[in-house]
């Protein structure tokens, strides 16, 4: 491995130092600022970062950051990743100037992908899937595929790992030069209606889908999900220990991608089965005398897969929803979750955003609560589900403790 310069030993010096003053003064969690600064004094930090290293990526709307936590843990031996979720350039360069670990797995903003692909130039690369998401500046999500098609097409030595059922997803992995499918449930389509071929409408069944113009569904898949999942001609039974069946589809992701590193998928399974919560998911807390347990929902997509977790009884749930920078400050997309699978619950709303939420409830004809004031909250018996979304999850993080 080639020295760094001493522009790049002085720039990785400063993100070390300055993300570690951040925290000893409780600015942050010293995973973003550090990497500012260092990306300043050095441009191309990131790619120096990665020089050498086996790196692979993970992007997608929803399931990036466990999906990420599935992959390091599968591959086991000190993974380097970016555990606390900052997946633009500035929390890769912090995560990679932490750890000198041959072994790198990143979550990457979609975006982003592109440039972080360009730089750390990945073995590996896994395409979870494209929806709507912070709709008051995310680029359409047509637009994010178009991206990551170019990236794809000029990065000819990565392997990508891609949902086969999500046409947005295969559009933009269709040039690949390696790419492996993996045929999971995907039941959000809604941002894929139309073929971004020819603009006609997809025609989709319960396991394919395909264009008139003969855009369709991938032949030849490398994973496969049904009652059990099949990969690399073996089959094997999935117990995890998050719950749901998005879950299980980033295992599947997980493991595919860890089948490119010629990693044992016995090992690697039992592993990732072991896991029972990433980054505070699912994880059950104490507030004021309630048992939570924590659920992150940021977008339709997301909400959909989550409340479809939820048991069919009469228990109540709480919703927090903000709108604030890290969410998106348009909470248009509530009205594209199906709450009316909520009716027979009794839902509370909390956040900055419990009007809104209120309102789309209401038209829902779930009955709901609007907490203006925690005090007067009935005690619960039970764990109580608390879906946020991503800075109303945080808040929730801070203000319980663990049980």
């Amino acid at each position: 491995m080639l020295r760094p310069s001493l522009r790049h030993s002085v720039a990785t010096g400063a993100v070390r130092a300055v993300n570690r003053l951040s925290r000893l003064l409780s600015l942050g969690s010293g995973t973003v600022i550090g990497g500012r600064v260092g990306l300043a004094i050095a441009p191309d930090l990131l790619k120096e970062l990665a020089r050498g290293r086996v790196v692979v990526l993970v992007s997608g709307t929803n399931g990036k950051t466990t999906t990420t936590a599935m992959i390091a843990a599968g591959w086991g031996g000190g993974v380097t990743t970016n555990a606390t979720g900052s997946n633009m350039p500035e929390g890769h360069v912090a995560a990679l100037a932490e750890s000198r670990s041959s072994s790198v797995v990143l979550e990457v903003d979609e975006a982003w992908l592109g440039e972080v692909t360009r730089a750390t130039k990945p073995r590996v690369v896994t395409l979870l899937n494209l929806s709507r998401d912070q709709l008051d500046r995310a680029n359409e999500v047509r637009r994010i595929a178009e991206r990551w098609r170019d990236v794809v097409a000029s990065e000819r030595e990565t392997t990508y790992v891609a949902n086969a059922n999500d046409p947005l997803v295969v559009y933009a992995a269709e040039l690949a030069r390696e790419v492996e499918w993996c045929d999971v449930p995907t039941p959000w389509t809604t941002d894929a209606m139309s073929c971004p071929h020819c603009t006609q409408p997809l025609h989709f069944t319960v396991d394919s889908w395909w264009s008139e113009c003969g855009f369709k569904k991938p032949d030849v898949l490398t994973s496969t999900l049904r009652e059990q999942l099949t990969l690399g001609g073996q089959s094997y039974e999935l117990h995890l220990g998050l719950p749901g069946e998005f879950n299980e589809v980033d295992a599947v992701m997980a493991l595919t991608a860890l089948c490119c590193l010629d990693v044992a998928v016995p090992d690697a399974l039992a592993t990732i089965s072991a896991l029972t919560t990433v980054a505070g998911r699912f994880s059950e807390v104490l507030w004021r005398g309630h048992h939570l347990r924590l659920l992150l929902a940021k977008n339709p997509a997301g909400f959909t897969a989550m409340l479809a977790t939820l048991t069919t009884n009469d228990d109540d749930v709480w919703i927090s929803i903000n709108a604030r920078l890290a969410d998106g400050h348009d909470p248009s997309w509530l009205y594209d979750v199906p709450f009316e699978v909520l009716r027979g619950h009794r839902v509370y709303c909390f956040g900055d955003r419990r009007l809104d939420l209120a309102v789309r409830l209401d038209y829902a004809r779930v009955a709901y609560v609007v907490v203006d004031d925690e005090s007067p909250l009935p005690s619960s018996s039970g764990v109580v589900n608390l879906v946020a979304n991503y800075t109303a999850f945080q808040e929730w993080r801070e203000w319980s403790v663990p049980c």
